[in-house]
């Protein structure tokens, strides 16, 4: 930075406004942080674009004084992306988040990056339409941040990731440049597509500042199941038969360790007595009685095959929100352990294999450390979760489980799979990114990082050096 910070606040407020720069301890410790805990929040200041001519303008400033600006949304990202540590200027999306437009025929809707995902939910609701990226925190996480780490969530399985409803975008690069890219196009073949740049990149070659997301079809009635199964390779021949006859829309998978803590922390039932080591959770559009019917023709086909336990089914709306919440109050309940955590993925098919190898090397590593499995297990996607126990220092235990990281994610290159299958590289995962990416690959990230931001000045340090 070549001005003083006086200098730097007053520009600033000429540009978003004075009550739009916020300097105060909360608020730097609020905005300067994700849902990371292992970074200490060190932002010289936060600021409130309202619209994309002053992104551009803080872009363009920032460049001139070589400001480093680190992007704000929902701050529910696990792997440092959106923390500000060395006196980076946050720019948070708060008051940008206005939906735009919506075309009926087009079944588009363009939205503001600070949209909150299920603000655009509700919406499309509203539309007799239905907006597929799900996940625990579409109540604060935003649509800029989900773009920006290609958010997945538990509906993968049928809809995809975040990348698949995107269909335009207009980014702000780190040179100072708007571009409008693809601009809701269902099909245009003039080369390259900017937009999956910026998809993913987390904000290191520039600000997403509106994006045209398509919408869908809601699923017709959907039923939830749970399964008990003691064995993981179980879970996928439950996979492999439900998935051929019913048209899921999730498979999800939890332990018996996670479904004790959140049975405790929520005060939900269990969804039969019967306990086993590890639950599947499927969700399958009931569009007749006939899909009941095969739910149900499946689920005594694999009680006989020996590959399921027990068994519970929503009869109603009410029955498959609290199924659901078995699943989907996991990340929340333990939050108060301070977990470590791995977002690891392969391909569908080698889950046993991986799954029973990592849990090997880590159950030896840490034999006094809890460790909870969930995951979207219907797209190859485990979240590995060590909890810290109480006597234990942050520092002190995330340093200890580190240690075995390396481990982890040899196994993950191993299988040919990928150290963040959702939650982005960020700080935490930077260290590691060559378990997934080659050195080829990575110097060409670093190439069109190098094109789009010149001077280093959009969210330095993450994902890359």
């Amino acid at each position: 930075m070549n001005c003083s910070k006086t200098e730097l606040l007053e520009k600033l407020a000429e540009i978003v406004g004075d009550e739009w720069v916020k300097t105060d301890a909360a608020d730097l410790e609020n905005f300067g942080k994700d849902w990371t805990k292992a970074y200490p929040a060190n932002p010289i200041a936060i600021v409130f674009p309202s619209n994309i001519d002053k992104v551009l303008a803080l872009v363009q400033f920032a460049n001139l004084h070589k400001v480093a600006l680190v992007p704000s949304g929902g701050r529910t990202g696990l792997s440092g992306g959106a923390v500000a540590t060395n006196e980076e200027l946050v720019v948070a999306f708060d008051r940008m988040n206005n939906i735009l437009d919506f075309n009926a025929a087009d079944r588009q809707v363009v939205c503001e990056p600070g949209v909150v995902t299920e603000q655009l939910q509700q919406f499309a609701e509203q539309e007799g339409l239905f907006y597929p990226v799900d996940f625990a925190s579409s109540g604060s996480s935003q649509l800029g941040g989900n773009a920006s780490t290609n958010a997945g969530g538990i509906k993968v399985i049928r809809y995809g990731m975040t990348r698949e409803w995107i269909k335009g975008l207009k980014v702000v690069t780190g040179s100072g440049e708007l571009l409008d890219l693809n601009r809701g196009l269902a099909k245009n073949a003039t080369g390259y597509d900017f937009r999956h740049l910026f998809i993913g990149a987390e904000g290191t070659l520039g600000f997403i500042v509106e994006l045209t997301l398509a919408l869908t079809n809601r699923p017709r009635d959907p039923a939830v199941l749970v399964l008990g199964v003691e064995k993981m390779e179980s879970i996928m021949q439950v996979l492999m038969q439900f998935q051929g006859k019913l048209n899921l829309t999730a498979f999800e998978f939890f332990s018996e360790k996670a479904l004790k803590h959140v049975i405790e922390e929520k005060g939900l039932q269990r969804p039969f007595e019967t306990e086993t080591e590890f639950y599947a959770l499927i969700e399958f559009e009931n569009f007749t009685g006939q899909d009941m019917d095969t739910a149900m023709s499946l689920f005594e086909s694999t009680l006989e095959a020996g590959w399921v336990v027990d068994g519970s089914i929503s009869q109603n709306s009410t029955q498959a929100k609290n199924l659901w919440r078995l699943r989907e109050d996991i990340s929340e309940t333990i939050a108060k352990f301070t977990p470590y955590k791995n977002d690891i993925s392969v391909k569908v098919s080698a889950v046993p294999e991986f799954l029973h190898e990592v849990d090997s090397l880590v159950t030896a590593a840490y034999p006094d450390f809890e460790i909870i499995w969930f995951g979207h297990i219907g797209d190859g996607n485990i979240h590995l979760n060590i909890l810290k126990p109480s006597a234990l220092e942050p520092s002190a235990f995330f340093e200890k489980c580190a240690k075995v990281s390396d481990l982890v994610f040899e196994i993950v290159e191993k299988h040919g799979g990928s150290i963040s299958a959702e939650h982005g590289v960020g700080l935490l995962k930077k260290p590691y990114l060559h378990y997934s990416r080659p050195a080829s690959e990575i110097a060409y990230m670093k190439a069109i990082k190098n094109i789009f931001d010149p001077n280093n000045i959009m969210n330095p340090g993450k994902l890359l050096d």
